[in-house]
């Protein structure tokens, strides 16, 4: 379950599956622990503070997407090499670091003014050994301290602001090598959304994502989860 530092009448208001992410409005700064429904066996501390943008509190495509992972991925990530785009405090890509015995640093990037957010929830964690923040903004050159065309991306609730779009494009276009994998998961809140993933659709190999059995709950909630990879050139095989 998802708990703040409230009084019991007020953690009642948290008391849901952490499948979802509850709605939340502007509000002071909290410290989250969560567990993804006992997924974490130690619980992962978040610092929400939306002072900086909103990316400063959980999305429930973040929360999505890291239960995902750690259910279905957690033991085949262990040598890859990550990078987790528009990171806000670092929710998915701390949750791998926490759950998976990493050989490599994970790098968790986000624009600047969520920078210190990200460092503040490694060192919450203790997680300085295995994760690194790193400021990445789309469309420009990946930074050289991030990995090039690293295993895996991480991206989750990327898709909210329309001129953002084609940055993103750009920026996933950069990091996919040819063995590149990026899990990808959204909450579609607009029809601009859509133009997203129809741009999406034509630059990359996408798959809607469906071993996942909570996949029915999330998607009444206009969810979804997809893979993204490199378009493969020459021919489709028969």
């Amino acid at each position: 379950m998802i708990e703040t530092p409230s009084s019991p009448s007020q953690l009642s208001d948290f008391d849901i599956s952490e499948s979802l992410a509850p709605s939340r409005e502007n509000k002071a700064a909290v410290t989250t622990k969560v567990t993804f429904d006992g997924l974490l066996k130690e619980p992962l501390l978040l610092k929400e503070d939306l002072k900086d943008g909103c990316g400063g509190q959980l999305w429930p495509a973040g929360m999505v997407l890291a239960k995902y992972l750690l259910c279905r991925h957690a033991t085949d990530l262990s040598d890859k090499s990550i990078v987790e785009l528009g990171a806000g405090g670092g929710l998915v890509g701390l949750a791998i670091a926490r759950a998976c015995r990493l050989e490599k640093r994970i790098y968790i990037t986000d624009q600047e003014p969520m920078f210190s957010l990200m460092e503040a929830n490694i060192e919450l964690n203790n997680l300085t050994p295995n994760a690194t923040a790193a400021i990445l903004n789309w469309g420009e050159p990946i930074p050289s301290q991030v990995p090039s065309k690293p295993d895996v991306i991480l991206a989750a609730d990327c898709v909210y602001f329309e001129p953002a779009f084609p940055l993103l494009i750009t920026t996933l276009q950069d990091l996919l090598g040819p063995n590149s994998v990026c899990y990808f998961c959204f909450k579609r809140r607009r029809r601009a959304d859509l133009r997203f993933m129809k741009m999406a659709k034509k630059a990359f190999d996408m798959e809607e994502i469906r071993d996942d059995p909570g996949a029915e709950s999330y998607n009444r909630e206009n969810i979804f989860l997809y893979t993204i990879r490199a378009k493969r050139s020459g021919p489709k095989k028969q």
